[in-house]
Formats: C-alpha cells, sequence, structure tokens
C-alpha cells in the first residue's frame, strides 16, 4: 500500500514536472533586446576585449541601467547566448517584446553582467527550451505559434566584444532526465531505478549523449568565432543541483537515494565535456558548479540556488532561481574581469 501511495505521487510529480520543463520553451516573456524590448542584432561599439568598456561611439548606459540594444547589422558588444538556465524562466520580471516562450528574466546573470559591467550595448537572444541546434536556426517554442524565436546566432556581428553561452542541457534530454528519475524514485526493485532506465545493452545512454554533445559545442563555438572574430567567449557550465552528500531531499526533489551519485555524475560529465570543448576553442569556461555547492536543491530558501519540484520562490522546477543567477552572474563577471 505504501509503495502504491508513493508510485502514485511520483507519478504526478512527474507529470507536473514534465509539464513545467516543457514550459520552460513556452512562457511568455524574453526577447533579443537589452532593456528596451527593441531585437537587438548589432552595436556601433569599437573594440575592447575581456572586460567591455565605455567607447565615444556608443556611451555606456546610466549604472546600474540595463544597456540598450544596437541598431542591426554589425553585432551587440555583449552578447548572451544560451538555454532556459541562462534564461532565466520565470523569474519576475520577464523582459517583454521578445518572442512568446524563450521566458528570458531581467534578472538573469546575463542582464546582471550587462548592467554591472556597463557594457554600451547589449544582446540577450537566450531562450528556454534552447539545444544547439537553435543557436542557429529559428527556434519554435510552444507558444510560439507561426512567429518562431529567431536564430540566436543572429546578434552577432564584427563588432561584439564579449559573448556568454550556457548550452548542452537539452541536447542531453535534460527534461526526459529529471522526469524519468522523480517518476522512477518509486521503483523499489532496484537502488537505481534512474540509473538503470538510461542503460541500454549495458551502456550509459546519458555518457553516450554528453559525448554526442561535444562536437555541437566545437561547432557552435566556431560559428561564434567566425561571427564575432573579435569577441571573447565565456562558456558557463551548469551548477550544482544536487548536495554532494546525504540522501537528497525527497520533498524537493523525488529521486532514489542510490540514484544520487549517478545525477551528480551527469552534471559533472556535461561540465567536463563542456570545459575541454572551450578551452580547445581558446574560449574561457566558467564554472557555476563549485560555487553552487552548499546551494543546492535541498537548501532553505534563501540558500537554495535551485528550485525543487514545488518552487518554494520565483523560477521553474529544477532551474536556478534569482539568487541562483546573482550567484552564477558573480562567476562569470569575475571570468570576464580577469585579464
Amino acid at each position: 500500500m505504501g509503495h502504491t501511495r508513493h508510485r502514485t505521487a511520483a507519478a504526478a510529480l512527474a507529470a507536473a514536472l514534465a509539464l513545467t520543463l516543457a514550459a520552460c520553451s513556452s512562457d511568455d516573456g524574453g526577447d533579443s533586446s537589452g532593456g528596451d524590448g527593441a531585437k537587438p542584432t548589432a552595436s556601433g561599439a569599437p573594440g575592447g576585449a575581456a572586460a567591455p568598456q565605455q567607447t565615444a561611439a556608443a556611451p555606456a548606459p546610466a549604472p546600474g541601467a540595463v544597456p540598450p540594444a544596437a541598431a542591426p547589422g554589425t553585432g551587440s558588444y555583449y552578447v548572451a547566448l544560451g538555454d532556459s538556465y541562462a534564461a532565466g524562466v520565470r523569474i519576475p520580471e520577464t523582459v517583454p517584446g521578445s518572442p512568446p516562450g524563450c521566458s528570458r528574466s531581467a534578472s538573469n546573470y546575463a542582464h546582471l553582467m550587462a548592467k554591472q559591467l556597463a557594457v554600451p550595448t547589449f544582446a540577450d537572444a537566450t531562450c528556454g527550451g534552447a539545444t544547439t541546434a537553435d543557436l542557429g536556426a529559428p527556434q519554435t517554442t510552444l507558444m510560439g505559434g507561426t512567429a518562431p524565436a529567431p536564430a540566436q546566432f543572429d546578434v552577432l556581428g564584427p563588432e561584439t566584444r564579449l559573448v556568454t553561452l550556457g548550452i548542452g542541457g537539452n541536447d542531453i534530454g535534460f527534461g526526459e532526465i529529471m522526469t524519468t528519475c522523480v517518476l522512477r524514485s518509486a521503483d523499489k526493485t532496484s537502488p537505481t531505478p534512474c540509473k538503470n532506465a538510461f542503460t541500454k545493452d549495458g551502456q550509459d545512454v546519458l555518457k553516450q549523449r554528453i559525448d554526442a554533445t561535444g562536437p555541437k559545442i566545437d561547432a557552435a563555438l566556431k560559428t561564434i568565432r567566425d561571427k564575432a572574430p573579435q569577441a571573447r567567449v565565456l562558456v558557463v557550465g551548469y551548477p550544482a543541483i544536487l548536495p554532494e552528500s546525504g540522501d537528497g531531499c525527497p520533498a524537493q526533489l523525488p529521486v532514489a537515494v542510490g540514484d544520487l551519485d549517478y545525477l551528480r555524475g551527469v552534471v559533472r560529465d556535461l561540465n567536463g565535456v563542456i570545459s575541454a570543448r572551450a578551452a580547445a576553442a581558446n574560449a574561457t569556461y566558467v564554472d557555476t558548479y563549485t560555487p553552487g555547492i552548499g546551494h543546492d536543491v535541498c537548501k532553505p530558501v534563501g540558500v537554495k540556488w535551485v528550485e525543487g519540484i514545488i518552487p518554494e520562490s520565483p523560477g521553474a522546477q529544477a532551474h536556478p532561481n534569482a539568487l541562483g543567477h546573482e550567484g552564477m552572474a558573480a562567476a562569470v563577471i569575475a571570468k570576464a574581469r580577469q585579464a
């Protein structure tokens, strides 16, 4: 009877999680703009490098203000690319005037970074649900209708001097992974039901997906170099979701205790591939996993960076909240300021 109730509860939670993770690409909001909702596709900002500087051609905005988008044609000074972990899905306030479904938050790490560094022009092209394929092609979101989000690479140009890229989680099926692991947590016939679900013919399916994502990141970084040859590129990894030890927190994220190490390994392995590909492309990897340790989904409000299956602060399930984006922003800004 207890196992039946557990299975029923897990199924209900998994269904809710699946809907929310799907909605990460279907919420209203976000845009390809700086702060005014205009589509940013270019920049008149002249050269500069790691730490963006004010220029005569494109004066820096007032302190604390969101930098404007550049005029079409040559690329904004700072361009943010990526998926829902970069977009800040369901964190208010959503940037208005953008393709429906991307759910870009005005409090995501890119916006925080653009304001703190006072870059002259800024384009946030991040979009919930994005894969590496969506960087170079229009992305149809669940609420996008006949007007898909433009290809993220469209906002790059020869005047772009700084790029952040946070991508790869959806290429390995993040939503499917989380939903499967929550649902399988009710299976008491094995200590590792989630790992079992992703093991086929003795092979780890997720490891295969992670390995296959490497060349896709290579291609993305090459395109960024081609379109923005003078840009410094910061490739942002994924933060810690689960605690480093202990039995987890079923009320926040119901996962079998035996699967915790496996799931931690998935995030670490994906970050490892992202880091290696960044180094090979002469880009800079930004570790958000290490600073996120101790801020996992099991921690209380005001400490946790990542929300659980029933969010306690605004944000999507199993995604960073506003505090998480502040922490990620600190890591990215520190790298951006390094020579």
